[in-house]
């Protein structure tokens, strides 16, 4: 089981990236990611923090914690430098947040992160045939979010990402204890927005294959 989309106390969750980890661990899972929110006034702090405990996140344990970040209501031309920053400086997963339908997110939004260096476009509502498409091109996983209110386009999401054989990848999106929930309730979401228990599974070891891509 894997979470690519976590927010700690470094952005506008309330754990510690520890406690997250160890929440996740609790349950099961085999690795996640902290992905805390950034744009330029914090992305440098931010990235040396999450760098910072990653690095020291003990590697006996059974759950791998990746470092990451989540690009969060740009102007979009900033989109590409940002990236290109984030991943020069180590950050292994990196997500767009989507124009998703409960945020007054920019329109253009989806395209642009798209069209940058991302690994995960997050709840991106309401989204464009076209834009899976560019997705699908890319290789750039598509969110399915157990998250109030980003939830609700998931089937929209789901339907477009199946038709244009786009990669989906399921997370919580977690801020609070109790966004922390197990594979079960997870499934349930998937369940909801149209997906079949195969495709689940199929989604999973796409996941599994790409953290480890990932790590190495």
């Amino acid at each position: 089981m894997y979470n690519l989309h976590c927010h700690s106390l470094l952005s506008d969750g309330v754990l510690l990236p520890s406690e997250i980890a160890m929440r996740y661990m609790a349950l099961g899972y085999q690795a996640i990611a902290i992905t805390d929110h950034v744009d330029y006034s914090n992305i440098k702090s931010t990235i040396n923090s999450i760098l910072e405990f990653t690095q020291n996140w003990p590697k006996h344990f059974p759950i791998k914690v990746l470092p990451g970040i989540e690009l969060t209501h740009l102007p979009l031309e900033q989109f590409k430098p940002l990236a290109k920053l984030a991943r020069l400086q180590g950050i292994k997963i990196i997500v767009a947040h989507g124009e998703t339908t409960v945020e007054p997110v920019l329109k253009g939004t989806n395209q642009a992160a798209l069209r940058a260096d991302i690994d995960i476009l997050a709840h991106p509502g309401l989204i464009t045939p076209a834009d899976i498409r560019l997705a699908s091109k890319k290789g750039i996983f598509l969110e399915v979010s157990t998250r109030k209110g980003h939830s609700n386009a998931n089937a929209h999401v789901v339907r477009g990402a199946l038709k244009a054989k786009a990669r989906i990848i399921l997370n919580t999106d977690s801020h609070l204890p109790e966004d922390i929930i197990s594979s079960k309730e997870v499934n349930k979401f998937a369940l909801k927005a149209g997906l079949s228990k195969k495709a689940i599974v199929k989604i999973y070891k796409e996941t599994e294959r790409f953290v480890k891509e990932k790590e190495g």
